[in-house]
């Protein structure tokens, strides 16, 4: 996708997913180092946030600390759910870009009532409830998203995260310019004709891949973007019984392929359904591949940003309204208390 073409520029999603090669080499890292000192103090983290506040931005901090090993224990789930929870050793985030969603207000002033007294806003705005009832909270810099779907919100949000996380390892942040270069690249990808007509004429659209936020995310994101719907097949689920239920012209988007189980998932998907699948990785694999940059520490940020390449290629192909989705809400429950 690009600017320069009418079909592209006039969607704000577009320029906004566009924007964000600038709010990667626009952010700064030192700004987190007050919420860095509560984890080191913790040495436990609770994340927590709806829809794409959580899903990449949480999910990819779990997935990096435990392949680190840095020691430090950090879990996701809903605010709702939360609510059920003992997070008095925690240091509990949450995130929320209108700074007004009712499950997190509702979460944190339970814990403040509680005493609980690590409590950290992540937002896009200021002036909010979540705000006054946190103990500290960070606003992101990225500006306004005017599309529904969240794109350089996400992305920034995640980098918070992601300082967070390089500040208790004690290591430099550094490789956001060339991070940078190659989410722009893989924003701007060819899409093969193929993979995209594939994808806009399959009824169901699954997404294959670690549980670290990326597939589950553009699961998410197909549904708001294409109108279609959308599955996350963790790990190796797409082999463990799912099969029964698909369709021949059914699609598996596979995020970074795991070597061992690509025949596997060829002999029951392809071979046994008449699946099709798509890989986006950093090399060929032996299914139609997005081939990407190598992304290296930051990989599943370049992996999100070609996966939203190839939806926006999807939905110009179908004729949609890429901004204007008919249900869907920029705030989804929202809280309207005083």
């Amino acid at each position: 996708m690009n600017l320069k073409e009418s079909a592209y520029k006039s969607y704000a999603l577009v320029r906004e997913m566009m924007e964000t090669s600038e709010v990667i080499k626009r952010f700064d890292p030192s700004e987190i180092k007050p919420f860095a000192d509560k984890v080191k103090t913790k040495k436990a983290i609770f994340l927590t946030g709806e829809g794409s506040s959580r899903i990449f931005p949480a999910k990819r901090m779990i997935y990096d600390l435990l392949r680190r090993g840095t020691g430090i224990k950090a879990f996701t789930d809903g605010a709702s759910q939360a609510l059920e929870y003992d997070l008095a050793a925690f240091a509990v985030f949450g995130a929320s870009n209108s700074g007004q969603t009712k499950e997190i207000i509702r979460l944190f002033e339970k814990l403040k009532k509680e005493g609980h007294n690590d409590r950290y806003g992540l937002t896009a705005n200021r002036d909010t409830r979540l705000e006054k009832i946190s103990c500290d909270t960070h606003v992101l810099k990225c500006g306004k998203e005017d599309a529904v779907a969240a794109t350089k919100s996400v992305f920034e949000q995640a980098l918070f995260y992601d300082a967070v996380l390089h500040s208790v390892a004690g290591e430099e942040m550094d490789g956001l310019d060339e991070l940078s270069r190659q989410v722009a690249s893989a924003l701007t990808l060819n899409i093969d004709p193929e993979i995209s007509d594939a994808i806009s004429k399959a009824e169901i659209i699954y997404f294959a891949g670690r549980n670290n936020g990326v597939a589950e995310e553009l699961t998410l994101k197909t549904n708001e973007i294409t109108r279609k719907k959308s599955e996350f097949l963790e790990g190796t689920y797409g082999v463990h019984g799912i099969e029964e239920v698909m369709n021949p012209g059914e699609v598996v988007i596979w995020i970074n392929p795991f070597p061992d189980e690509m025949d596997k998932f060829e002999e029951c998907l392809v071979d046994g359904v008449g699946v099709n699948i798509i890989a986006i990785a950093p090399h060929e694999t032996q299914f139609p591949t997005i081939v990407i940059p190598e992304g290296g520490k930051y990989r599943e940020y370049v992996e999100l940003a070609a996966g939203w390449n190839i939806l926006v290629e999807t939905g110009i192909k179908l004729g949609i309204d890429l901004d204007k989705p008919e249900r869907a809400r920029k705030v989804g429950n929202e809280y309207t208390g005083d």
